[in-house]
This record gives structure tokens, sequence and C-alpha cells, in this order.
């Protein structure tokens, strides 16, 4: 593994009001941010549609790349201090930093436009681009990290992909309380107003150390891991799964299907209206078309079919712009049964069900809650013996 090197003798701060200062100090990791791809970022939103809801999470999938960096970069650092890599418990081997840091800042660098809905629509998958990003000789990133080392690309996307042989870096960017959630929660509360979506970062930083097959928290930071687990879940509740922002969802997603299904029979009109999804509707799309894509071209895109023609189309994509969201209701197996008559009324006063009705599940969203019976996301904290419990 090549050492922590190249260092810049001026290191580079990002104002954040998250972290304070982001602080990048290796020529590699600022050549990365600056890659066109790291670039795009800043046109996509971290919370998709939840800018409807809560109207300050205007925040981008750029400035959450740059606080997971951060939060990889203190941990590595306060790995290399203290935890030996000829501890008892499995130390630290400083030589993967670089590597560590690397896949923090790219982790989400696949993700796309309106990330979620649109791949539930033409089946993309934002994993599998972030991996064809970093291993594409097309891209600015690969060029820049095989030039760096030859193996590094792949190296990296391994990390990523969780088939890297160190669990200690895999779970440093991936895990059930690794530096991804802990940037998001902190965030997305800060940007949200949520304040109970806040957890004690500093302590948690504290006191997490490396273990023999990945990351554990000493018995002394249990309680500051407690309060990141409860405000995790008042972040799913309040924020990611909110009703508005779902219904805001629906209304894309279905208009994104409208457009599909007409594109069928009119190519024409979505050739001079939004010529970049093209390829999405034609499913024969390349990481080209993918990287053109961001959440200001498919805006651009709806306002175009706003003046659309098709009474449906244009309703759709007015309702989304201008924020007029579907009305809600919680449903049990008891009531499930009148839902297709209530499709029925809502056909019979003029809207077509297929767009104007939907059943809609937290569980469809990529959050998932913590289970800690399942052996590989479970959070082990350090007993004073150096024996691991799951929390």
């Amino acid at each position: 593994m090549i050492p922590y090197e190249e260092q810049l003798i001026n290191e580079k701060i990002f104002r954040d009001p998250i972290h304070n200062y982001i602080k990048v100090d290796h020529q590699l990791i600022l050549d990365l941010i600056n890659a066109k791809e790291m670039q795009r970022l800043r046109h996509i939103k971290q919370l998709g549609t939840s800018n409807f809801t809560f109207h300050g999470s205007e925040h981008s999938r750029f400035t959450h790349s740059l606080g997971v960096y951060e939060i990889a970069r203190k941990i590595c650092k306060i790995f290399s201090r203290h935890c030996s890599q000829n501890s008892v418990n499995g130390g630290w081997d400083d030589s993967k930093r670089l590597l560590t840091l690397v896949a923090a800042l790219l982790h989400d660098i696949g993700h796309g436009a309106y990330s979620h809905t649109f791949e539930n629509i033409f089946h993309t998958n934002h994993e599998q681009f972030t991996i064809d990003i970093i291993t594409s000789e097309q891209t600015e990133v690969f060029q820049i990290l095989h030039n760096f080392a030859a193996d590094f690309p792949e190296k990296v996307a391994q990390v990523i992909q969780k088939t890297y042989k160190d669990q200690q870096v895999v779970q440093i960017i991936s895990s059930q309380i690794d530096a991804d959630r802990m940037d998001y929660l902190l965030r997305d509360a800060y940007y949200t107003g949520t304040k109970y979506g806040t957890f004690d970062l500093t302590r948690i930083l504290r006191t997490i150390c490396p273990v023999k097959d990945g990351i554990a928290f000493k018995l002394s930071g249990m309680h500051a891991v407690e309060d990141y687990i409860i405000s995790r879940y008042q972040m799913y509740m309040q924020v990611y799964f909110h009703p508005t922002s779902r219904a805001m969802e629906v209304i894309l997603k279905h208009l994104l299907k409208l457009a599909y299904d007409l594109y069928q029979k009119d190519p024409e009109y979505f050739k001079q209206t939004s010529p970049r999804l093209l390829p999405f509707f034609k499913e024969e799309y390349k990481l080209e078309d993918y990287l053109h894509l961001n959440d200001d071209v498919l805006n651009t895109y709806f306002a175009e079919w706003k003046q659309a023609k098709h009474p449906i189309l244009s309703d759709l994509a007015k309702r989304f712009l201008d924020r007029k969201p579907l009305k809600s209701c919680s449903y049990t197996d008891k009531s499930k049964a009148i839902i297709d008559e209530m499709k029925k009324l809502v056909s019979a006063v003029g809207f077509d069900a297929n767009y104007y009705t939907a059943l809609s599940s937290s569980y469809d969203l990529p959050y998932d809650f913590y289970h800690p019976k399942t052996k590989h996301t479970q959070i082990e904290i350090m007993l004073t013996d150096g024996q691991l419990k799951e929390l």
C-alpha cells in the first residue's frame, strides 16, 4: 500500500457549517475534488424532494462527500496517533490512510439526478455507476487515481464494494456507525432545522478504535453511540419518512413514468424538450449519458413539460415544480380492502388513478433501521478487559 505522502505545502481549507474546517493536505484528494465527476455532485441534492417539506434542505451530494472525507480523516488521524499496528486488538495500518480518505470522498460519486426515484423508473444503479466512474478509463477520476498508482482505482472500488481485505478500512466508510452516516445525519439535521437529529460526534470519535475485523467503540463512549442510534431513528421518522416528501416523490415518479410511456408514442416531442433523457427512454444509456444528468437538467425539462399538450404530463410537471403535493392517509390491513374502491372514486371525478394515486411505504426507501441480530451490521462495544460485546 502506498504511504501517506505527497502532502501539500499549504493545506487547502473548505469552510463547512458542520465541521467548521475541512482540511485537505494531499494533492490527490484536491485533484479528485476538482474532477468534473465530483463537481457534478454540486447539482444533485442530498435529500431529493425533502426541500419541498424542509425548505432549508438544499445541500448537495458534493457537500456531504466532503463531510464524509473529513470525518474519515479525523478517524484515521486518531487511529494513527493512538492505535499502533501491533496492538493486541489488531491496531491500525496507517499506510492505508490515503485509500480510506479517497474511498470516503468518492463513495457517493455515482448518485444521479433525483437519485432513488430516477433509479426506480429507469432501473439504474448508483452503486454500480460509482464503481464505473472509478474504474472506467473515460473519467477524470479514473485518470487521477491511475496516474497516482495503476492499481489504485481497483482498490478504491473494492473498499466501496466492501470486498477489500481490510475490514477496518471498509467499516470506516460503510457500517452501522460510519463516516457516511455520521455526516449525513448531522448535515441533514442542520439543513432541515431538526435539531433532535444531532449527536455527540466528538465523543464518538474519541472512543472509536480499530479491532481485528473492523472497528469498535470503547465502553466509555457507549452512551454517545446510543444517542446516535436514537438520533438516527428520529431523522427517519421526522425527515426521511415525511409524508409530504414522499408525496412529492410520488408525483416525480409518476411524471417520469408517464414521460417514458409517452415517448414510445411521440418521440419527436421529447427529442425537442428533453434530449438528455432519450437514452433512458430507449434503455440504451451509457456512463456518459448518466453523467450528463443532474437535478437542474431534469427541472429544466420539467419546466418545458409544463407547456405540454398532454394534460396529465403538463399537470404533473406543474404539481412538481409548483409544490402541489398529493394528500396522503395511512391504511391498515383492515382498511386496505377499500383501496380499489377509492381508486374508482378518483377516476369518477376525472383523474387517472394510474397517475394520481399510489401506495407508498417507508420501507421502499434506501434507509434502514439498526438490526443488531444481523451479525455483519452489529455495533461492537469494547469492554474494559478488551472483549467485544454487541451494543
